[in-house]
């Protein structure tokens, strides 16, 4: 396992501090309430960021259903597929969220993104995500040197859509051996993997940017209902309990500010010890969500995970 905790100016970091302080002190809505959760969805940026590319969206059918996806091309050679996994709490959120991050990627990496949508919660509750990001991801694997003219696929999620994206991977490797075998990788996003809390988790406070406790624990009640903690370590649940053997390398991104850093350094350390490649970037002074936001920090964020990905793709196949 590589832990780099990446090295950001001083100058960097106290704009970072001042940011964080805004965050901190934002008046946030209450998801468990039907005007909240209303004013949540309507901020999240489910309009169409501009881009360079141009996004296509398709409706897909496969082994495992059928499925909405969102697919950014780059104007050049494909190199390789990365299926993205939004984030959103499992309430919020859309392929469209993630445009701007999906486009530079598509641009500087040479790959497709495909991203797929999923049923949120209260409306669907767990395993219905699960259930359309596997239909997708199944899709996927099972067209992409048809679609893309390759077959290396990356897979990533950003936050719920981490723990979304470790339990594809998961299904994949149990239920489609012959197509997980076509995942070279994956790059995980300050992902929740632990939905009963990690330590950086309970020991979040009021004054958490971003995430606070609140939310950690409104957006498990609405996406998991009824179950206790014992059931929340469930591994069908909280992918950090899972057998992780067979995993492809990984990157994992999280900041230092975050409530979930727990959850990235917990799981990429079971990554490594069940024989897994893992790599992880703490980022300094950065909240949760900091990766496509405003913070300076960012975009070298950005730009680590895209290198990370181009790199991986550029790496020769292993002779049969």
């Amino acid at each position: 396992m590589t832990f780099q905790f990446e090295s950001v100016p001083e100058s960097i970091l106290e704009q970072m501090r001042g940011i964080n302080a805004q965050l901190a002190a934002a008046d946030l809505p209450d998801p468990t309430t039907a005007e909240g959760l209303a004013v949540m969805r309507g901020t999240t940026f489910q309009v169409p960021a501009a881009t360079e590319l141009v996004p296509v969206d398709r409706t897909v059918s496969g082994p495992a259903g059928e499925a909405t996806v969102r697919i950014i091309r780059p104007a050049g050679p494909v190199t390789g597929v990365v299926f993205h996994v939004h984030g959103g709490g499992f309430v919020l959120g859309a392929p469209t969220d993630d445009d701007a991050i999906n486009d530079l990627l598509a641009r500087t990496a040479g790959v497709a993104v495909v991203s797929t949508r999923y049923r949120l919660a209260p409306e669907h509750t767990f395993p219905a995500p699960i259930e359309d990001c596997l239909a997708a991801a199944v899709w996927l694997a099972g067209a992409v040197e048809e679609e893309f003219g390759t077959d290396r696929i990356v897979v990533s999620g950003y936050s719920a859509g981490g723990n979304l994206a470790a339990h594809t991977l998961l299904r994949l490797r149990d239920g489609f051996p012959e197509l997980f075998g076509r995942v070279v990788g994956a790059s995980l996003v300050f992902g929740v993997y632990d939905l009963s809390r990690t330590p950086s988790s309970r020991s979040a406070t009021p004054a958490t940017p971003v995430l606070p406790p609140r939310w950690l624990d409104q957006f498990v009640g609405l996406a998991f209902p009824g179950l206790d903690k014992e059931k929340l370590r469930d591994s069908a649940v909280s992918p950090l309990y899972a057998d992780l053997h067979g995993m492809p390398p990984a990157l994992f991104t999280v900041g230092e500010r975050d409530p979930l850093l727990d959850d990235s350094l917990f799981m990429a350390a079971r990554w490594r010890a069940a024989g897994g490649q893992s790599e992880l970037a703490v980022w300094p002074e950065s909240p949760h969500g900091f990766v496509g936001m405003t913070p300076p920090t960012g975009l070298p964020a950005q730009h680590r995970i895209n290198a990370w990905v181009k790199a991986l793709l550029s790496e020769k196949q292993p002779a049969e």
